[in-house]
């Protein structure tokens, strides 16, 4: 079991690109961005018909640059960059959508930079509360599934104690990791590459938006390309 603390976090969130850091300067540092969104509320309504976000052509996931991380739509991808000096911190984007009971899959492809990483998606992100469900997985092979707070500065996993490893995960780069999640109610099934990776009973959240997120814990950086966001909602299976 690997123990990786959290100690800050960037956010790219459906346009609005926000450091949540230890010091007020990190805040105003990366503020660069002149972007209206912000995530969907949770009182918008709720979508019951499939989606499927192939980053194309997309006017909902915002993307942008910073001094420590980049958010990019190009060549079919969204492409999420951290610097190579930033570490132990997280960065994540929004989709703009509002989702309940539903299959969520992304397929998720590390490209380079340091191996000690996470990636994965974050689904009823309820920006009100500031809390998300987290699934993602590290180019050494383990998974964190877990309901961050506070903008992901509390973290509580929900399956294990922490960071636990599975032969789902297809190590290194350049190897596509398809993570899925299937969320009906408070029964949430977690799947790597179509391996049950894990179950959970919660009642933290019931909708919310959809995200992407990508994290390093050492100094080296990561390139993360996402693609194929796809929800299903289960009424209409």
């Amino acid at each position: 079991m690997k123990n990786r603390n959290k100690w800050s976090a960037c956010l790219v969130a459906a346009g609005v690109f926000v450091v949540i850091g230890l010091v007020a300067s990190a805040i105003i540092a990366f503020q660069i961005f002149d972007w209206d969104l912000d995530f969907l509320r949770p009182s918008a309504p709720i979508q019951t018909t499939s989606y499927s976000e192939t980053f194309d052509n997309t006017d909902s996931w915002m993307a942008g640059e910073g001094a420590n991380a980049a958010g990019l739509i190009k060549d079919g991808v969204y492409e999420m960059t951290l610097a190579e000096e930033t570490f132990d911190e997280q960065f994540w984007a929004a989709g703009g959508r509002n989702f309940a009971d539903a299959v969520f899959e992304v397929e998720a492809t590390a490209l380079e930079g340091v191996i000690d990483n996470g990636y994965g998606m974050m689904i009823r992100v309820d920006p009100d509360e500031d809390k998300f469900y987290i699934f993602k997985v590290s180019s050494d092979g383990y998974v964190y599934i877990g309901l961050c707070t506070e903008n992901c500065s509390g973290q509580q996993a929900l399956v294990d104690r922490d960071w636990f490893e599975s032969h789902a995960v297809k190590q290194g780069f350049d190897s596509t990791n398809v993570l899925r999640i299937v969320a009906d109610g408070p029964e949430m099934t977690f799947f790597v590459n179509d391996n049950e990776v894990g179950q959970v009973s919660d009642v933290t959240l019931e909708k919310g938006d959809i995200g992407i997120f990508g994290e390093t814990f050492a100094p080296g950086g990561l390139r993360v390309a996402f693609d194929n966001f796809n929800v299903t909602p289960l009424d209409e299976e």
